[in-house]
């Protein structure tokens, strides 16, 4: 495996700064090597270490290729939290209309910073999640349905104005805070604004 093998040793090696050097040197491999990196490292994320899968997700966030992103989105699904943060964060990265189902499924995840990650990500996709994440303030649970709003409010999609005034009034500070936020952006006035 040649220079390939001897950057995951360092990025398994359990020292965060080694590996981190790593992930720079694995992303700049490139097609310059014989094994193909993206299998290798994905190769990782069926590890009972959830530390070596975490730097496995890092290592393929950090790659230019369009088959990371489908591989990030399985790892939205991992059990380890920080895992699943990791993959978020990747997927904001590598934003694809692909990931909208998995990461509004992290909308609702237990770990708090997993849910803020999937509505960034969502965000970075933009228009096309705005149909998905109007649904979920619809009809999600209460902590899915915030962050589809601060999603929705970072997007700044005039499809999104109705839903947006629709929570103004649900009595949630956050909720409205994100909902006038994005309406702000859109340059809609709280007062005039007469839905059709």
């Amino acid at each position: 495996m040649g220079l390939l093998g001897d950057f995951l040793a360092e990025l398994t090696s359990g020292d965060d700064e080694r590996a981190e050097a790593a992930v720079e040197k694995i992303a700049a491999l490139g097609e310059n090597c014989a094994d193909d990196p993206i299998d290798v490292l994905q190769g990782l994320l069926s590890s009972p270490d959830s530390e070596i899968r975490w730097w496995g997700v890092r290592a393929l966030a950090s790659i230019s290729d369009p088959r990371v992103a489908s591989i990030l989105i399985e790892a939205l699904a991992d059990k380890g939290a920080a895992v699943r943060q990791c993959a978020a964060l990747g997927l904001r990265l590598h934003p694809t209309p692909q990931a909208i189902a998995g990461l509004l499924d992290c909308l609702s995840d237990e770990d708090h910073l997993v849910v803020e990650l999937s509505g960034d990500a969502l965000a970075e996709i933009g228009e096309q999640a705005v149909p998905a994440l109007v649904t979920v303030v619809e009809n999600g649970n209460p902590k899915a349905r915030l962050e589809a709003v601060r999603s929705l409010a970072r997007i700044g999609d005039r499809r999104a104005i109705p839903v947006l005034f629709g929570v103004l009034d649900e009595g949630s500070a956050l909720m409205e805070y994100w909902a006038a936020e994005g309406l702000e952006r859109m340059d809609v006035s709280m007062v005039f604004y007469k839905p059709e």
